[in-house]
């Protein structure tokens, strides 16, 4: 294989990948794997490369499966030689890009993996509603907490970077873009300019229409 290949789904968490996949400009195949809540055989397929069967699950042309955006993040900068995403080591910005890229995936992105199919972590279906609101409610702080870090008009400042990718991508989620407009503006406008921008243009409306 001499191509990438993504497993995802338009709208999901492999939009943040395929993003960035069309920044770089690689060569790489996109495959829809259908809606793992819903489909036993999504979820086999994407298991069949990672066990979580949880996307974006990424296969590079020696046929090695990454998976882990932050980590595809990181490893997508080193393979295209480009620092305009990920800034390079000895970059000022880079200890502030590092902190809140964790911070992303490490405590704002499970809000989605409990939520988004409470059923899944509670047995009880009477208690479904309540553990996803619950659930919200923690993301919504932790929105905030994403807010007060943000400068303008980037989430680092004057420079672009994969930040701005994931919150291009993830103010589309729950709470839901009014939310987001109403109390997280420094968030919904980095969103806003990170659609407007030609370069991934494609990949947007592949994602989002």
């Amino acid at each position: 294989m001499t191509r990438m290949k993504l497993l995802g789904e338009p709208g999901w968490g492999s939009a943040i990948v395929d993003a960035q996949l069309a920044w770089y400009g690689f060569d790489y195949d996109f495959e829809a794997v259908g809606n793992l809540f819903a489909s036993a055989e999504a979820r086999e397929k994407v298991a069949a490369l990672n066990p979580l069967a949880q996307i974006p699950t990424l296969v590079l042309p020696g046929g090695e499966v990454m998976t882990e955006s932050a980590a595809i993040t990181l490893h997508l900068a080193d393979l295209a030689q480009d620092d305009t995403l990920v800034p390079a080591p000895g970059d000022p910005a880079r200890t502030k890009f590092l902190r809140w890229l964790v911070f992303l995936v490490a405590n704002v992105y499970p809000t989605y993996t409990y939520a988004d199919d409470p059923s899944r972590f509670v047995a009880e279906e009477s208690a479904r509603q309540g553990f996803r609101d619950a659930v919200t409610e923690h993301a919504k702080r932790l929105y905030s907490l994403l807010e007060q870090a943000a400068d303008a008009p980037w989430f680092l400042g004057e420079r672009f970077s994969a930040v701005d990718v994931y919150v291009c991508t993830m103010t589309r989620w729950r709470p839901g873009p009014a939310w987001f407009e109403a109390h997280t503006p420094k968030l919904a406008a980095i969103a806003r300019a990170a659609r407007g921008l030609p370069r991934l243009e494609a990949a947007w409306h592949r994602n989002f229409g």
